[in-house]
């Protein structure tokens, strides 16, 4: 059962009386700007609801992860909530918390199981394809606005353990395969693990290379935050090159606004986290609890950027 909510529904849909639920909450990793800013919106929703939850740090480790669901089984807790630092490892963590009776919620990052779940577990996030497809449209418009009848687009892409990566990244060749934008090709893809030094030092090796380039879109925003940086230290004209991301972060917006990166797609951070403990404590409460709840993407561009000033 798929459903397409906002995230002030995800939020109003699960209002009650609480009483302190304990919410095991394991994190890929603490230190990623977008999952801070997530991790952020699940506390305060916690707060609103009057239940606690137990943060974990798993590293970017699948064993760390693996380890702290346990422990949480093992401390009894009422709920599960789970970024997985692997979306292809989750069918064990699955099996962890349906064994011992507890509700787990996966957020963010679909997991590979998502069809089969059990009843008392759920996910909330947005589809990631959606993504792509949105950066790569965009894209093209821009590319055909500047005059180009052929073009070549580099693709640096998240950890490919992660569905995002892989559906952010066919999202974009999916447009790219339409008769409208196939004038653009794909002359380079590779990962730089969401972070930003690495998509700089990929971009700045490229560049090095004498690669030319047209466009560079990124899995996420860290990626081209650093793309744009190598570009500056290059001297590169950025009116003659399209940089994109997603999720919206406060530096990506910055570097719109400064004319460095062209757009990217903003992923509700809060909203997910609210969904996320939303769903973990309406479980736990045995309410009635939808399976699949996905938050929409949306464009960010230099036109609409007041609109997301705040968000992120």
């Amino acid at each position: 059962m798929k459903t397409l909510i906002g995230a002030s529904a995800v939020v109003l849909a699960m209002t009650s009386a609480a009483h302190a639920e304990k919410i095991g909450v394991t994190m890929a990793a603490f230190d990623d700007n977008f999952l801070t800013v997530l991790r952020a919106g699940m506390q305060e929703h916690a707060a609103e609801l009057d239940s606690e939850l137990q943060l974990e740090d798993a590293q970017n480790e699948v064993g760390k992860q693996l380890n702290q669901i346990q422990n949480f089984v093992a401390s009894g807790v009422d709920a599960i909530i789970v970024n997985p630092v692997d979306t292809d490892a989750t069918i064990p963590m699955t099996q962890l918390a349906e064994q011992a009776g507890i509700p787990l919620v996966y957020v963010n990052r679909e997991p590979v199981n998502l069809k089969q779940l059990p009843a008392n577990q759920a996910y909330v996030g947005s589809q990631e394809i959606e993504a792509g497809n949105q950066q790569g449209q965009y894209a093209c418009e821009l590319l055909k606005a500047m005059g180009k009848s052929e073009a070549n687009v580099a693709i640096l892409m998240g950890d490919l353990s992660n569905q995002a990566a892989r559906l952010r990244t066919q999202g974009a060749e999916d447009i790219f395969a339409t008769d409208e934008c196939n004038f653009i090709k794909v002359v380079e893809k590779q990962t730089a693990m969401w972070q930003r030094t690495l998509g700089s030092d990929m971009v700045t090796n490229w560049l090095s290379t004498g690669l030319q380039l047209d466009a560079i879109l990124a899995n996420n925003d860290e990626m081209a935050v650093g793309a744009a940086q190598a570009l500056r230290n290059s001297g590169a004209d950025f009116d003659q090159i399209v940089v994109a991301g997603v999720d919206g972060t406060l530096d990506a917006k910055a570097m719109i606004q400064s004319g460095e990166i062209d757009h990217t797609v903003f992923q509700d951070a809060v909203g997910q986290g609210y969904g996320a403990v939303a769903a973990a404590v309406g479980l736990a409460r045995g309410e009635e609890v939808k399976q699949i709840t996905y938050i929409p993407f949306q464009l960010i561009t230099p036109e609409n950027l007041d609109q997301f000033a705040s968000s992120n």
